[in-house]
């Protein structure tokens, strides 16, 4: 049968020929990461079956040899890995991003060969009455070859390559599954990765999602222009529109499931910029967002999106007895007292919660062990929360623009309603204990509220305001910014310049070193560099995210720091950098708005010209900005 393309495995590959199996399961089961144009695809009908069983698979007899003869074509299952293994069967269904294909199903057969370390695609397409007709031209397979001496190769073949049809979306191009799919494939298998969290929209009909975000992508994206925000607005108006779309669909089999009409109503604790809150106002739910600090982008919503400015402390004052859903949504230090709010809010309150910052009850998380990454050893916390809370917990990972995608679901107890009593008993002790872990003290009245004061219990406290969460520290309402940004410029100057002087005083034996003639210094560690610094300067920095390296690395037109040490730039060099390489030339009669460090400070001034350098070098070549200024976060101008 025609061989279209073989690429072999580098070196000795450990991984092989599990982690080829491996990367198979990932284009069956996730298309969409290589395929941009599929939303994914949903894998069903699996089954362990005899090879004799393999002609029943097709409905037409006289193809039924000629693809079996395909399957069969490649090396015995004597000479390859396990000939014992049976053929396992699945079919899976093509769900495209946009739905252009009518009533038609595109689906295919997908045949394992173990033995022969081989899998083939049978593509078919199904009507809306359920006639099924087989793409023969489309039938391709991927086959694991070994040869002692060769090593492993990975091989690429198709029935019939010169009738083959694409439409680059069902049917991939032949071209693309060559230059595209199989090294892929190849790295996959050789890397043998596994995740530690579940596949994306796991709990979800992929199908059902896929319309839903490109309707409400459409309806949303005129937010992207208007946005006022300092932040990104691709980013936060399309992660937002598919959390919105996340819970739309998980809302309405929510509702088709316990035969529901009305839509959930739903509280977003720590709404930020409310986007969220508006666009599930916007499609019928009724709710309303909270946060400590009101954006300006609130003005914009209009009446029907409720938003409310309020510094939430975990309290009577915060339980929500008749509201479906609460949210947390990057909810940073709210994020473990979500799934205790939602349960201690009423028994069939249920919620959804995207942890972001690793936040324990009282303070930042603490890690208590290094086998896992941070990311889910957090997960796994606030999945222990929740599940301490009553909750029967589930995990999903969502497809947005964000490192941090994984979200835990609680839509059921894992206890009966006249268990509420004991429940809350164990939430309570729960939470005290991690008072201990964050070395957080608290009176043991406020310990008897933690208990007491739960809708369900007996002796409940009534008291507007009573705390059950005494310790815990909510975000200040103006938001301080600490990227070192605030300093005042007397004082990063100084730290500046001597530093650069120690630099550029430093001898080539020092790790120093010249291009040319110009002097561009030697390199010292973060730490040496702390060092030449004196003590009131160090705690003054310590109060800044990142301190010291932040100062530093703000300053990269006199700066590079890269693997922990500091070195003077050279834009000369556009291999200093990644942010070298990317840097556009200077425009001929560009303004410029900030004076050249190296101009005014270097022994041997700047190493480019005037004319290339993108700084002022004087006073006449200095420009005002003519750029509007600007908000950050604590309204500051920029």
């Amino acid at each position: 049968m025609p061989k279209l393309l073989d690429i072999k495995f580098p070196g000795e590959c450990t991984t092989l020929p599990e982690g080829f199996w491996s990367a198979v399961d990932v284009w069956i089961k996730k298309p969409h990461v290589v395929n941009k144009r599929l939303c994914g695809s949903r894998e069903t009908e699996s089954e362990d079956v005899g090879r004799e069983a393999l002609p029943f698979l097709l409905d037409d007899p006289e193809l039924s040899q000629d693809v079996l003869s395909f399957l069969t074509s490649g090396p015995s299952p004597a000479q390859t890995h396990d000939k014992e293994k049976p053929w396992s069967s699945s079919v899976r269904t093509i769900i495209p991003k946009v739905n252009s294909y009518g009533t038609t199903r595109h689906k295919e057969v997908i045949l394992k060969d173990f033995g022969r370390q081989q899998v083939t695609f049978l593509p078919f397409e199904e009507d809306s009455e359920g006639q099924v007709s087989l793409k023969r031209g489309n039938i391709y397979q991927f086959q694991l070859l070994h040869q002692d001496r060769e090593g492993w190769a990975l091989e690429l073949r198709a029935l019939t390559p010169d009738a083959w049809f694409s439409d680059g979306v069902a049917y991939p191009k032949l071209p693309w599954l060559s230059t595209d799919l199989l090294p892929k494939l190849v790295r996959w298998a050789a890397e043998c990765k596994s995740s530690e969290f579940r596949s994306t929209l796991s709990l979800l009909p992929v199908e059902k999602y896929s319309l839903m975000y490109q309707q409400l992508k459409e309806k949303y994206k005129a937010m992207v222009k208007v946005w006022p925000e300092v932040t990104d607005p691709e980013k936060f108006v399309y992660e937002d529109v598919a959390i919105a779309t996340y819970l739309l669909v998980l809302w309405a089999e929510e509702r088709a499931e316990k035969g529901l009409t009305a839509r959930q109503s739903f509280v977003d604790l720590g709404c930020g910029n409310g986007l969220l809150v508006h666009i599930l106002a916007n499609e019928g739910h009724p709710g309303k967002g909270i946060d400590v600090r009101k954006r300006k982008i609130w003005e914009m919503y209009g009446p029907q999106t409720l938003l409310e400015e309020n510094a939430i402390t975990p309290s009577e004052s915060f339980l929500f007895p008749g509201t479906d859903w609460l949210i947390g949504n990057h909810s940073d230090e709210l994020t473990p007292w979500i799934p205790v709010i939602a349960a201690r809010s009423s028994y069939s309150c249920r919620y959804f919660v995207l942890p972001c910052c690793f936040f324990d009850f009282y303070g930042k998380y603490q890690r208590r062990q290094c086998k896992k990454s941070q990311y889910k050893e957090y997960i796994d916390f606030i999945t222990e929360v929740s599940q301490i809370s009553g909750f029967n917990t589930e995990e999903d990972c969502l497809r947005i623009p964000s490192t941090k995608r994984v979200c835990l679901v609680g839509k059921s107890r894992n206890y009966q309603l006249s268990d509420e009593a004991e429940a809350e008993q164990q939430r309570a002790h729960y939470i005290q204990g991690r008072q201990t872990v964050s070395g957080v003290t608290v009176q043991e009245s406020d310990v008897r509220n933690d208990v007491d004061c739960c809708p369900g219990n007996k002796g409940i406290d009534r008291t507007p305001g009573s705390s059950w969460g005494a310790g815990f520290q909510p975000r200040d309402r103006v938001e301080t910014v600490r990227n070192c940004a605030a300093l005042p410029r007397d004082f990063v100057d100084g730290v500046v310049l001597r530093v650069a002087n120690f630099l550029l005083g430093m001898t080539e034996d020092d790790g120093g070193g010249s291009s040319c003639g110009w002097n561009r210094g030697g390199s010292l560690s973060v730490s040496e560099v702390a060092g030449l610094l004196e003590q009131e300067t160090l705690q003054l920095l310590k109060k800044e995210c990142g301190g010291l390296q932040t100062l530093l690395k703000n300053n990269h037109q006199v700066f590079r720091v890269e693997g922990g040490r500091v070195y003077i730039r050279d834009w000369r060099d556009k291999k200093s950098s990644r942010v070298d390489t990317k840097r556009k030339p200077v425009a001929p009669g560009a303004l410029k708005t900030r004076p050249c460090w190296f101009h005014d400070h270097h022994p041997q001034r700047c190493p480019l010209q005037a004319e290339h350098c993108a700084f002022a070098h004087g006073p006449d070549d200095l420009r005002p900005s003519t750029r509007p200024l600007k908000w950050i976060k604590n309204d500051a101008f920029l």
